[in-house]
């Protein structure tokens, strides 16, 4: 993360971002990810949640760069109430997620230490531009699975996140062996259009 300040205010950067210039926020991230990263890391100390939450603080300023107004004070205020409230919230989610949901898996190593599975994925090298297109099509994906029905999200996630089988699926929710395969057929019917017109709408809103 490069602190180096822009030359430009601050202000004027989040005027242009409103109009989709995405030098300007290229510019905007180098100027204040270090100052952003550590008020998320303060309130959330997981080095890989904070740069997980530090990219949604960066979606959430590409998206709302708009609404700033000087009378609101400083630009960097306004952008650190963003970290701020984004890393709260993070840890609201934490607080919230069902007990038999880990990051965490064995490492298969013999050493007794678990493997943090959201360390592996996160690349410490990314910039903002990537930063903002992963942030983005992960919360394309969150709205599509709630697209879905309750039955379709069950079997999706058992499937592909668990390793069901279709048999085993339709033992686990005592459903017949068709119905279950039905719900996954329709269940990714309907996530793939969803995810293709989310594609559509992401590179056309950030071209």
């Amino acid at each position: 993360m490069d602190p180096t300040p822009t030359q430009e205010p601050l202000a004027a950067l989040l005027a242009r971002i409103a109009l989709g210039d995405r030098g300007a926020f290229e510019a905007l991230y180098r100027a204040t990810c270090a100052q952003l990263f550590g008020v998320v890391l303060r309130i959330n100390g997981d080095r890989s949640q904070a740069e997980e939450l530090l990219q949604e603080v960066y979606v959430n300023v590409w998206r709302s760069a708009g609404s700033y107004q000087l009378l609101q004070g400083p630009a960097l205020a306004w952008l650190t109430r963003i970290a701020r409230n984004r890393a709260i919230d993070g840890l609201r989610r934490r607080a919230a997620e069902p007990a038999t949901v880990s990051r965490y898996a064995a490492s298969g190593e013999g050493d007794g230490e678990d493997r943090d599975l959201l360390a592996r994925v996160a690349d410490e090298n990314a910039g903002p531009l990537e930063l903002l297109d992963r942030a983005s099509r992960r919360h394309a994906l969150e709205r599509c699975l709630q697209d879905l029905s309750g039955e379709q999200r069950s079997c999706l996630a058992l499937a592909y996140y668990q390793g069901y089988s279709h048999a085993e699926l339709a033992d686990h929710l005592r459903q017949p062996l068709g119905t279950v395969k039905s719900w996954l057929r329709r269940g990714l019917q309907s996530l793939r259009g969803c995810l293709d017109r989310a594609a559509g709408l992401l590179g056309g809103g950030l071209a």
